[in-house]
């Protein structure tokens, strides 16, 4: 049953070992990993649509980062997304808490990190589900690239980003190094981050994360 079928009880999982995962990402990135290889490194156990960056597909040169600002919104029209954002930390375990479930239609930003247009990495995270519903990222794995995910900052500019590539990354292959390490130094980079593959019922987890990937590449106001 993939993350498409599955809306009963899924959404708790992100609590634990999908969501867990991120703590490894973080260990590395606070390291400075940096320059990291493209492509798709896991099967995508379910999320077909998850298709890595076609060849053929021209992309947008990058823009120069941005000063710092806190994202409020981030819009991806392909989607019909337009989402809040609220800043979170690390849980006491050390994974990013993500936004409550009170609060599906919520994304969350890992306030630590990087700010969405400035140089870095900048690290959105979603549900995918909730107990009874749909969440934000639900249909994160249909994003394709060269697509636009748009984040409204609080300096009154939007930082307009470009979809680099659409990756799944199976529990036991995940590359904290690819998912979390800047590809290009000197970049502004966004990570979306939520839960995929299938729903393992035995574990209660997802057997996966889908990691769209993309970089400034415009500004707005």
């Amino acid at each position: 049953m993939s993350d498409r079928e599955h809306t009963s009880g899924g959404g708790r999982l992100l609590m634990g070992v999908a969501w867990a995962l991120l703590l490894l990402g973080l260990w590395l990135w606070g390291r400075e990993v940096t320059d990291v290889r493209q492509g798709i490194s896991a099967p995508t156990t379910g999320d077909v649509a998850a298709v890595g960056r076609p060849l053929g597909v021209e992309l947008p040169p990058a823009a120069e980062p941005l000063g710092d600002a806190r994202p409020q919104r981030v819009d991806i029209p392909a989607l019909g997304v337009q989402a809040p954002v609220v800043t979170r930390g690390l849980d006491p375990r050390g994974a990013i808490d993500p936004p409550p479930y009170g609060q599906p239609g919520t994304v969350g930003w890992y306030g630590d990190g990087a700010r969405p247009g400035a140089a870095g990495t900048a690290l959105l995270v979603g549900h995918v589900d909730t107990e009874t519903r749909p969440a934000v990222f639900y249909h994160l794995s249909e994003v394709r690239p060269g697509e636009t995910v748009r984040v409204i900052r609080d300096d009154g500019r939007v930082a307009e980003f470009t979809v680099e590539d659409v990756q799944v990354f199976a529990r036991d292959r995940f590359d904290a190094q690819k998912v979390y390490g800047t590809r290009q130094t000197g970049r502004a980079e966004l990570r979306l981050i939520t839960c995929g593959g299938t729903f393992d019922r035995t574990s209660r987890t997802y057997t996966a994360n889908v990691v769209v990937s993309a970089y400034l590449s415009g500004t707005g106001l």
